[in-house]
């Protein structure tokens, strides 16, 4: 028995090599660590700090390497000239997007940040074009921002200037501007569905986070055991009820005429489109769409104001120059618009080197290739995952220098004036790069 359970594990072995074989056979596929079979080369990788585990492959491998998450293969970007000349000089090419197991288990491929293909196209551009519309109604979407700023600074007071956390309600914030583009309204601080909502997409951005679920995306089959992956399901589920009583709230009462918030575009192209069964104006692609826009400007802004707040206190003497630009250009007596964006140089600054200082997503969500293409001197077969470093961008030297130091001025030129980056990739850049478009309206 013992010799034929041996005989079993070495031809698994082989077959599994030769199906290896084949996959580098199908295209030439960049250099990389040699995976093992079925578990690839997760144990070269550390899943706490997948960013500093490709940097060090990088220095092995270059610029453009290939890993393997399980059986797959990724093909992974590093520095500033590989992705600008993937994601921005060949965009069509790698605007697909990548595997994502946990994600494509919630959406089934509906929305438009884990969509792909003509869906993708058509929802992503009309997304855009409603919050562009929205931007130039009667109530912009400035005008909900200073309108939510101002219900964050009323909060505040109400703590008469004793230490709190302010977490929860930096998360309101994003939330709330958000769920006025697309449920018309604000909610109370105190609602409870509110809070509840907030819960939800609080506890997905950490859990999606966690080594656990890229284990479950590098092994789908992991669904059937307990794990973490279980509860973004059922808070998904709680989510999608709750988009659902809005949508039906909305559908008793539109006018197609007077369209008040991104739902009711929706619902006036889904009529529309009714008689059209290749429509993709559908309620499944409203409500993930939804949920994508939830996702992608909610936890990120608010983690991105609780770091800076941080970065803030924690650097005084930037501070005071922040607050003497704001006292002189838009002083106590108003809010700030964009319009005083051009005339405060340093405060931009400080706004952009926070975002790259506390590179909030290493590596962005995968992309993949929408055809078979030839990078560089390698054929990257169609459908390959592409995994973009952008922590090597954002902390590249040569650009910041000193990348390790808390500076705003690697973004002011010598004379104090604001200096635009072609490094500055955030949240990712081309095509695919949903999230900067719902941040930038956000912000």
């Amino acid at each position: 028995m013992d010799l034929f359970i041996i005989l079993v594990i070495c031809l698994s072995c082989l077959i599994l090599l030769s199906l290896w074989n084949r996959s580098y056979a199908k295209g030439k596929l960049p250099p990389g660590p040699t995976p093992l079979p079925v578990i690839g080369n997760i144990l070269q990788l550390n899943t706490k700090n997948i960013s500093k585990s490709i940097s060090m492959l990088a220095k092995d491998y270059g610029p453009v390497f290939t890993v393997y998450f399980g059986m797959k293969p990724t093909v992974v970007l590093h520095g500033y000239e590989a992705i600008k000349e993937a994601l921005i000089d060949q965009g069509e090419v790698f605007s697909g997007r990548g595997s994502f197991p946990v994600i494509e288990k919630i959406t089934q491929g509906f929305g438009v940040i884990f969509s792909n293909g003509e869906r993708w196209k058509q929802i992503r551009r009309f997304s855009l074009m409603v919050l562009r519309n929205m931007g130039m109604g009667k109530k912009t979407i400035e005008d909900r921002i200073q309108e939510e700023a101002l219900c964050l600074v009323e909060a505040l007071k109400k703590t008469n200037a004793s230490p709190c956390d302010p977490t929860f309600l930096l998360g309101c914030v994003p939330c709330n501007v958000i769920s006025s583009i697309i449920f018309q309204n604000r909610f109370d601080y105190r609602d409870q569905k509110f809070l509840t909502l907030m819960k939800y997409f609080n506890e997905n951005f950490e859990t999606v986070s966690s080594p656990w679920i890229q284990l479950y995306n590098a092994f789908p089959f992991l669904r059937v055991l307990p794990g973490s992956h279980n509860v973004i399901f059922k808070n998904f589920a709680l989510q999608r009820s709750f988009i659902l009583e809005k949508v039906k709230e909305h559908q008793e009462s539109l006018d197609i005429n007077n369209p008040r918030d991104f739902i009711d575009y929706f619902l006036i192209r889904m009529e529309k489109e009714k008689h059209n069964k290749e429509s993709e104006f559908t309620m499944d692609n409203l409500v993930a769409t939804i949920w994508d826009m939830f996702s992608a400007g909610t936890e990120t802004t608010s983690t991105t104001m609780r770091y800076g707040l941080l970065l803030l206190l924690k650097h005084p003497e930037i501070s005071a120059k922040v607050r003497e630009e704001i006292d002189h250009v838009v002083g106590k007596n108003r809010s700030v618009c964009m319009q005083d964006r051009s005339r405060m140089p340093y405060t931009d600054a400080v706004v952009h080197e926070i975002q790259r200082y506390i590179d909030l997503t290493p590596t962005s969500l995968p992309h993949a290739v929408t055809q078979d293409i030839r990078f560089r001197e390698y054929l990257i077969p169609k459908g390959t995952t592409i995994l973009t470093d952008l922590t090597s961008v954002l902390y590249d030297d040569k650009e910041f220098p000193n990348p390790e130091k808390f500076d705003p001025g690697h973004f002011l030129d010598e004379s104090g004036n604001f200096k635009k980056s072609d490094y500055f990739m955030a949240f990712s850049a081309g095509k695919q790069a949903f999230y900067v478009h719902i941040r930038g309206h956000v912000r």
